[in-house]
C-alpha cells in the first residue's frame, strides 16, 4: 500500500503567539534547558535576564541596591530603580518586542535590548509575579506559564522599583536545582562591574570599590609576576598581569554581561596586548609568547550590543555603536562609531605604554617572561612537528580519529549553526569502546578519538616529555589547538572512559593534561565527562537504565516483578543498540569545572602528586565499594 500523502492546505498554516512559541522553542530564547548542573543551563539564564534589568536601572543612575533571594526553587529579585511604568506592567512582561530598551534615551548602554528576556522568564515559569512601585502607587500582575491570571493597581509605601518573583517550570526544566556557587559567581561579577552597587544575595552583601582590579586580585590563585595593571577610561576598563601557569585566563564583559565565550572585544584585547608589548620592546615577539600566562579582564560599554545568541555569551558587534541619524536635509543615514578593535587597540596602546614607562621596574620581568615562553615554544614546536610528521607517514592519525562533518570553528551560517554548536569529540580508550561509539554516533556532529593505553602523567613530566608523547600530540592535532584555542574544532570535548579503576585513572590523566596545558578549555566550559549507565534493570516488558544505585532502586520498584539487573563496568559491554540512547539528545554530561578561586597547581598536586596518605584518606571517605554498587543482596 503506498504511503499516505498528507495534505498541505491553509489549515496546516499555524501562527503561534509569543508565549506558545517560547515554550515550543525555548532554545531560541535561552539557549538550553537543563536542570542546573551546568552554569549555562536555562534556569541561570532566567535569573540573569531579570537581574540584568535591575543592573540596567543602576547603570542609568537609579537604585543602589538589588536584593536577590532563592529558596525552594523560587526566585525573587527586587531593585530600587524607577519601576516599570504602571500602565505597561502586563505588556512589558508578556508581549514580545515590547519594552523601554528600544529607546536609547531611556536605557543608553543596557544588556537586554530585544524585548524578549523577561517574557521568556514569564513563559517558562510555572508562576510569575511582577510588581512595580512608583511614587506611592503600585501595579502588579500574576501569570502561570505565561498566561495572565490576575492583575491590579493600588497604593503603596514601598520605595520605587520593581519586584519579580518566579519559579521555573518543572515541565520544562525537570527536577531542577540552583547551584548556589554558580549564582554567587554571577553576583560577584555584577558587583565587580558596577562599582557602588550593593547586591544582597540570600542575606550576603557583595560590593566592589575597585572594579575589575578586585575581580583579578580576588581570583588570583598563584602569586603574579608583578602587581596587576589597572587601566580605566570612558566605556572601557582593563586589568592584566602575568603568572607562571600555561594558557590565558582572561575574563570579558560587555555592559555588565559576562561574555564567557568572548567575542570581538576579547579578540581586540588579546591583539592589543601583544601588539603594544612588541612595539614597546621594539622586537618581533610572537603574540602567543606575549600572552602566555596572562591573567586579566576587560569590560566595555557599548550602544546596542549584538550577541551571537540570546544567552549573550559572545559579543558579535563590530562597532562601539550603530544607529540611524538625520542630516541637515532630514535624510536618514546609517552611522557608526569607532570599531571595537580600534577603540580597544588605541586605549591599550596609549595607556599600557604610559604605564610601563612610569613603572620601569616591571619591564624586565615582563620581557623575561616573554623570552622564556618563546624559548620553550620553539623547542616544543620542533618536537611536536617531528612527532606529527612521523605519525603522518605511519598513517596513525586516520586510525585514531573518526571525524565529524561540522566543526566548532566552521564559518557560521543559519543552516549549520545548530550542528556547529553541537560538534563533539569523544575521547575514549581501546578498540571496543571506540568501536561501540563510532557505530552509533551522529557523524555530522560527533567525532571519536581513540587512546591507546594510558597517557603519561603530565603533572610529573616535563613539557618536553609531554611534547614527545605520540598520544597527546595526536589529540592536540585532532582538537586543532596547536597554535590558538580559537581554532578549537569541537564545542564539546567529552572524556568517555570505563567505570572501573583503569577507566577512572585514564580520565584523571586526560584531565590533568587539559588542566596543566590547556586550562582555558575547561574555563570556557568545553570539557565534559560522559555519564554511562551503571545498571540495566528490566523485565519482560520494560527496560530502564540507571546511573546510580538510587536510580536502580527506583527502577526495581517501578518494574516490580520479574526484574533482571545487569551491572555495566565497561563501555564495550553495552551493545550498540543500547548505546545510541546514551550519546543522543538525552546524553548525560558532567561539566568539568574550574572556578577562578581554585589553584590548578594545588588541585594537580593533590590528585596526581606524591601526597599518598592525604589522597588515600580522601578516597576512603568518598569511594563506594563494588559491593555497594552491585548490591549483591538483591
Amino acid at each position: 500500500m503506498p504511503e499516505q500523502i498528507h495534505s498541505y492546505t491553509d489549515e496546516q498554516i499555524v501562527t503561534m503567539e509569543g508565549v506558545e512559541h517560547i515554550r515550543r522553542r525555548p532554545g531560541m530564547y535561552i539557549g538550553r534547558l537543563g536542570d542546573g548542573r551546568n552554569p549555562g543551563d536555562g534556569i541561570y539564564v532566567l535569573l540573569k535576564e531579570i537581574v540584568d534589568n535591575s543592573i540596567d536601572e543602576f547603570a542609568m543612575g537609579f537604585g543602589k541596591q538589588i536584593v536577590i533571594n532563592i529558596s525552594d526553587e523560587e526566585v525573587s529579585v527586587r531593585d530600587f530603580g524607577r519601576g516599570i511604568p504602571l500602565d505597561s506592567v502586563v505588556k512589558a512582561v508578556s508581549i514580545l518586542n515590547t519594552g523601554g530598551k528600544f529607546d536609547d534615551k531611556a536605557f543608553k548602554k543596557s544588556v537586554g535590548l530585544n524585548g524578549v528576556g523577561t517574557k521568556a522568564v514569564n513563559a517558562l515559569s510555572s508562576s510569575f509575579y511582577v510588581c512595580s512601585y512608583r511614587d506611592g502607587d503600585t501595579s502588579w500582575a500574576k501569570f502561570e506559564r505565561g498566561e495572565l491570571i490576575d492583575s491590579g493597581k493600588g497604593n503603596s509605601k514601598e520605595k520605587n522599583g520593581t519586584l519579580v518573583v518566579f519559579t521555573p517550570d518543572t515541565t520544562m526544566f525537570g527536577d531542577f536545582h540552583y547551584n548556589m556557587d554558580y549564582v554567587e559567581s554571577m553576583v560577584k561579577n555584577y558587583s565587580y562591574l558596577k562599582k557602588g552597587l550593593t547586591l544582597n544575595f540570600n542575606g550576603n552583601l557583595y560590593k566592589s570599590s575597585n572594579g575589575l582590579l578586585d575581580l583579578v586580585n580576588e581570583n588570583l590563585t598563584e602569586e603574579p609576576l608583578y602587581p596587576p595593571i589597572h587601566l580605566e577610561g570612558e566605556d572601557i576598563e582593563v586589568v592584566l598581569t602575568h603568572g607562571n601557569a600555561y594558557g590565558e585566563n582572561i575574563s570579558s564583559f560587555v555592559n555588565g554581561q559576562n561574555t564567557r565565550d568572548g567575542g570581538t572585544h576579547l579578540a581586540a584585547y588579546r591583539e592589543a596586548i601583544a601588539k603594544t608589548l612588541k612595539e614597546f620592546f621594539k622586537k618581533n615577539y610572537a603574540p602567543e609568547d606575549c600572552r602566555q600566562g596572562i591573567v586579566g579582564a576587560i569590560s566595555i560599554q557599548i550602544q546596542e550590543p549584538t550577541f551571537e545568541a540570546q544567552t549573550k555569551t559572545k559579543l558579535g558587534s563590530t562597532y562601539m555603536w550603530e544607529k540611524q541619524v538625520k542630516d541637515e536635509t532630514g535624510a536618514i543615514h546609517n552611522s557608526t562609531g569607532p570599531t571595537i578593535r580600534n577603540f580597544v587597540n588605541e586605549f591599550i596602546a596609549r595607556n599600557l605604554d604610559n604605564y610601563l614607562r612610569m613603572n620601569m621596574a616591571i619591564v624586565p620581568i615582563i620581557e623575561e617572561k616573554i623570552k622564556a615562553s618563546q624559548q620553550e615554544r620553539e623547542e616544543i614546536s620542533g618536537i611536536q612537528k617531528k612527532t606529527r610528521e612521523k605519525n603522518k607517514r605511519a598513517n596513525v592519525y586516520n586510525k585514531k580519529l573518526r571525524d565529524c562533518r561540522f566543526h566548532f570553528n566552521d564559518k557560521r551560517n543559519d543552516k549549520n549553526a545548530d550542528s556547529i554548536d553541537k560538534s563533539s569529540i569523544f575521547i575514549t580508550e581501546g578498540d571496543s569502546a571506540s568501536g561501540t561509539i563510532t557505530k552509533v554516533r551522529n557523524a555530522n556532529t560527533q567525532a571519536v578519538f581513540s587512546l591507546r593505553g594510558k597517557p603519561i602523567n603530565c603533572y610529573k613530566e616535563s613539557r618536553k616529555k609531554v611534547a614527545e608523547n605520540e598520544e597527546l600530540n595526536l589529540l592536540i592535532s585532532a582538537l586543532g589547538v596547536e597554535d590558538d584555542l580559537d581554532n578549537l574544532r569541537y564545542n564539546y570535548i567529552i572524556v568517555a572512559t570505563d567505570a572501573d579503576d583503569d577507566g577512572m585513572h585514564i580520565r584523571m590523566l586526560v584531565l590533568t593534561f587539559f588542566m596543566k596545558y590547556y586550562p582555558d578549555l575547561i574555563r570556557r566550559g568545553h570539557v565534559h565527562i560522559l555519564q554511562t549507565p551503571l545498571f540495566r534493570v528490566r523485565n519482560k516488558k520494560n527496560t530502564m537504565y540507571c546511573y546510580t544505585p538510587e536510580e536502580k532502586e527506583a527502577a526495581i520498584k517501578a518494574l516490580k516483578t520479574g526484574v533482571e539487573i545487569t551491572r555495566f563496568k565497561g563501555l564495550g559491554e553495552i551493545s550498540s543498540n543500547e548505546f545510541i540512547d546514551f550519546i543522543g539528545d538525552n546524553m548525560r554530561l558532567d561539566l568539568v569545572k574550574l572556578s577562578d578561586e581554585e589553584s590548578i597547581s594545588d588541585i594537580m598536586a593533590f590528585y596526581m602528586g606524591e601526597n599518598t596518605i592525604d589522597r588515600q584518606n580522601f578516597i576512603r571517605e568518598n569511594l563506594r565499594s563494588e559491593e555497594e554498587l552491585e548490591d549483591i543482596n538483591i
